[in-house]
């Protein structure tokens, strides 16, 4: 899938990615290629991303949106803890 992590100062993360695990609101979920549609607050936690060549990033996020389409393609705004 194709996937962009924004905060408002910069571009965390742009392009394929196999998988990526976040907490929301409603409790922590893991996502795939091709997954529903879907919109959620994300919570405070880390988010991980396993691109397309099988490395993982981390990003630590306090809070943010998520938005998946259904164009497989998904997209989250977050605000960057500081650690």
């Amino acid at each position: 899938m194709k996937l962009g992590v924004y905060s408002l100062q910069k571009v965390l993360f742009r392009g394929d990615a196999k998988s990526v695990n976040c907490n929301t609101r409603s409790g922590e979920i893991t996502f795939l290629d091709h997954h529903e549609p879907l919109i959620s607050i994300l919570g405070k936690g880390v988010i991980t991303i396993a691109d397309a060549n099988g490395e993982d990033h981390y990003i630590q996020a306090r809070s943010g949106f998520l938005e998946i389409g259904a164009d497989n393609q998904a997209k989250m705004l977050i605000e960057e803890e500081v650690v």
